[in-house]
């Protein structure tokens, strides 16, 4: 590829919803530290056939410029002039399948974690989930009303699984790190404190086993990131090398970050195995933005 050719687009679904609001924001600005055009994309539900009737009334005809959510985002955007080259469009289709493929083409698919549609009580609509599980890019879930506390110092932070690493994945914590001038926290869980059975019949923490694991997970964790650090070397990093459940930890280390990094698995046939219970519970319970990143990502 050529080195002049054009930047592949960060792209971003909109529905008109508060959260869809969110993710614009944190799309324009990713396309501004990227030096990217964004494209910005409405994807109309089209009729679907009744399970056992009639197929449901034709939508509307929508002419090209004629979608209230395309509208309603250019009256957003009208005046400002910190915008990076866009496009705003409306296509017919079916969301669920049809938003992740919009990051076939894109080098960042961002969407918000609820639509207008489902229950309000929910952390993560439909959507939302199916593009952190479908997408060929790099998704970023924004969540609304979790903005960081002014003056905050800017925090990446990676989820590091050191016993089996995602090198896309840390390759774009990296990134993102050093585009937003960031701190990188990396967090790296392992099992513990371990219990031990003693000799008077009691349960006792094994300070030596858990002490060991300490060394060994940030032995790995070091062997891993080295590389990276080294590439990039004004990205300063901050190593957690803490005892617990992965989820938990990287839950709680979501509280003070811009965004936080995990990685997708491999395996596409059940949805569980595919994202994972650690990414799965970040995505559901981290505060602010989660971005996931797929194996082999571009």
């Amino acid at each position: 590829m050529s080195s002049d050719a054009p930047a592949r687009p960060v792209v971003v679904a909109v529905d008109g919803s508060a959260g869809s609001d969110h993710a614009l924001e944190w799309a324009l600005t990713a396309a501004r530290l990227r030096q990217a055009p964004l494209r910005i994309v409405h994807v109309r539900q089209y009729a679907m056939p009744m399970a056992d009737g009639p197929y449901l009334p034709p939508p509307v005809e929508h002419g090209p410029d004629a979608d209230p959510v395309t509208d309603r985002v250019r009256r957003t955007l009208e005046g400002r002039t910190d915008l990076p080259p866009l496009t705003i469009e409306a296509v017919d289709g079916a969301p669920g399948p049809d938003i992740p493929r919009l990051g076939d083409e894109a080098q960042l698919l961002v969407v918000g974690s609820r639509g207008r549609g489902g229950f309000t009580s929910l952390l993560l609509g439909s959507n939302g989930l199916a593009c952190a599980r479908d997408a060929a890019c790099p998704v970023v879930v924004v969540r609304p009303g979790d903005e960081l506390t002014e003056g905050a110092e800017p925090c990446v932070v990676l989820g590091l699984d050191a016993l089996s690493p995602h090198e896309d994945t840390i390759g774009f914590a990296f990134a993102e790190a050093a585009r937003r001038g960031a701190v990188l926290r990396v967090v790296c869980a392992y099992p513990g404190p371990v219990l031990v059975y003693t000799a008077t019949g009691d349960f006792a923490t094994s300070v030596e086993v858990d002490a060991a694991s300490a060394a060994q997970y940030t032995e790995l964790a070091g062997e891993q990131l080295g590389p990276f650090q080294e590439r990039c070397p004004k990205v300063t990093v901050e190593q957690q090398i803490l005892p617990g459940d992965a989820a938990a930890v990287l839950v709680e280390a979501s509280q003070d970050a811009e965004l936080v990094v995990v990685g997708r698995h491999r395996n596409r046939r059940f949805l569980g195995r595919l994202l994972g219970s650690v990414t799965n519970a970040v995505l559901l319970h981290a505060r602010g933005a989660v971005a996931v990143v797929p194996p082999e990502s571009r």
